[in-house]
């Protein structure tokens, strides 16, 4: 806020939200706790409808609340469920496959994991033909992972391998997840990735996206977009797309050991 703007200068919606986030964030308001009905927030607030409104759409965007439907339901103080992603061990070289690592590190943080996984052949939008060195509307193998965090969707992730590398490794065709994982099935097949380049994007969702995750209107989404390359060529890019009100993104570099003796969550092991 800039200095000598108050809350009272703020709109009105605005400063509702502000004291009703106050007593969130104060523990006044606890999980399963309904916020007043809107009737009670115009009376209390002196003011229309659509303002309250304003007000309560500004905590659902930023995961507060919830909208409970039936008789008994309304605005509805939720947990928020916060993942924090660890880029830096994102596919680290082991013998866990890139799903079971993923899950362990869900677990980690005390939350549930499951996702739910398809496979289909998909032509390339020029951008990932580009990224992967093939010509322009080539086929493409396209591996997609919902998942899900205490039963909420929580990331997307899209890994993309060109389709003459998937008719040589016949494994990335298999509409199951492969049991070691794609980078060690790989690796196997004398595809080990020497390098990987990460991009970092926040943008707004688009409408197959914000369906898959369950995003209220205006929740942005944190895309990480991860090349993989051989000694001799690019072999796949993941895109992971992650709701941006339940997740976050840290990075580690140099000596880990380090790091842990100050920050102990962040210890490799």
């Amino acid at each position: 806020m800039r200095e000598g703007v108050g809350v009272a200068q703020q709109p009105k919606y605005r400063q509702i939200a502000a004291e009703l986030r106050e007593q969130i964030v104060s523990g006044a308001l606890r999980v399963g706790d309904r916020l007043p009905t809107e009737p009670q927030l115009q009376e209390q607030y002196r003011v229309s409808r659509n303002t309250v409104r304003d007000a309560t759409a500004l905590l659902v965007n930023e995961g507060l609340v919830e909208s409970v439907p039936g008789r008994s339901g309304g605005m509805v103080i939720r947990k928020k469920v916060t993942l924090t992603f660890h880029a830096h061990r994102a596919e680290m070289p082991g013998p866990t496959a890139e799903t079971d690592a993923w899950r362990s590190e869900v677990v980690r943080q005390g939350y549930e994991a499951s996702q739910d996984f398809r496979l289909t052949i998909e032509v390339l939008p020029a951008e990932l033909a580009e990224r992967l060195h093939v010509d322009p509307e080539s086929s493409a193998v396209l591996r997609r992972c919902v998942r899900y965090i205490n039963g909420h969707p929580s990331s997307v992730q899209d890994t993309y391998y060109p389709m003459d590398l998937a008719n040589e490794v016949q494994e990335l065709l298999s509409p199951k997840d492969i049991p070691q994982g794609t980078t060690r099935l790989l690796a196997e097949r004398g595809y080990s990735q020497t390098g990987y380049y990460d991009e970092y994007v926040s943008r707004m969702p688009t409408p197959e996206e914000a369906a898959l995750l369950g995003l209220q209107p205006g929740t942005t989404v944190l895309q990480y977009i991860r090349t993989g390359y051989t000694e001799q060529r690019p072999v796949r890019v993941s895109i992971n797309v992650f709701a941006g009100d339940r997740n976050r993104i840290v990075s580690t570099h140099g000596d880990a050991s380090v790091i842990a003796t100050f920050r102990p969550e962040e210890s490799p092991e």
